[in-house]
């Protein structure tokens, strides 16, 4: 079953150094869906346990499976238009509504 368009949650605003939960989620999709998060119209790239994260300033935690986008303390380079997008290789992938983050 090809997923619905996903239900964003997306805080319009934010303190900086806070830690800050955007999460997505579609019920419909058989097998479950993956979640893609993108800020600006930019795919967010999946942070490895190699180690390199650091080198590529990332300080967020994206997860996936289950359409979570963690950031342990935001900072004012945070700030965007966010959106996530749910596939499972059936059918289109759906995205949901792109929403603000003020930080």
């Amino acid at each position: 079953v090809a997923p619905t368009t996903p239900v964003c949650e997306v805080p319009s605003s934010a303190m900086t150094g806070t830690v800050v939960e955007l999460s997505c989620k579609e019920t419909d999709g058989s097998p479950p869906s993956e979640y893609q998060w993108y800020k600006n119209g930019v795919a967010l790239l999946e942070k490895t346990g190699t180690g390199n994260s650091r080198a590529a300033n990332i300080t967020y935690t994206m997860n996936k499976k289950s359409g979570t986008l963690l950031f342990n303390t935001v900072t004012k380079n945070d700030t965007g238009e966010y959106f996530c997008e749910a596939s499972n290789g059936v059918g289109l992938s759906q995205k949901c509504s792109v929403k603000r983050m003020q930080v």
